[in-house]
């Protein structure tokens, strides 16, 4: 069964590829996905390389957290699963069904 890491502080000019040849050091490499910004395309700064096994996941943890990559020292660590986040101060979503008025339409009165 694969582990996926998480790979954070990663510089702004690493790539997949510098992930998967980083970590295939340690055990067979899955996947790497590089996060990447929507809007600019520049990368977000974190990744998840995915090992094969959970202790190639072990051994890579143990060889690259504090390990530096690209003049950045990289925080490795196991993925957590996305978490819900909170709405912002906006509070829970209300709907108040259509739009109000008084019976529609133009009434003419004359």
């Amino acid at each position: 069964m694969s582990t996926k890491l998480f790979v954070g502080n990663l510089s702004f000019n690493t790539t997949e590829n510098d992930l998967q040849e980083a970590f295939a050091a340690h055990g067979t490499v899955v996947e790497a996905n590089l996060m990447m910004d929507r809007m600019s395309g520049r990368s977000r700064g974190f990744a998840f390389v995915t090992m094969s096994t959970p202790e190639e996941a072990q051994k890579a943890i143990a060889a690259m957290n504090g390990a530096t990559l690209g003049e950045r020292q990289l925080t490795v660590n196991i993925a957590r699963p996305k978490e819900e986040r909170p709405r912002g101060d906006r509070g829970p979503r209300r709907d108040f069904g259509g739009g109000g008025g008084g019976g529609g339409g133009r009434r003419d009165r004359y």
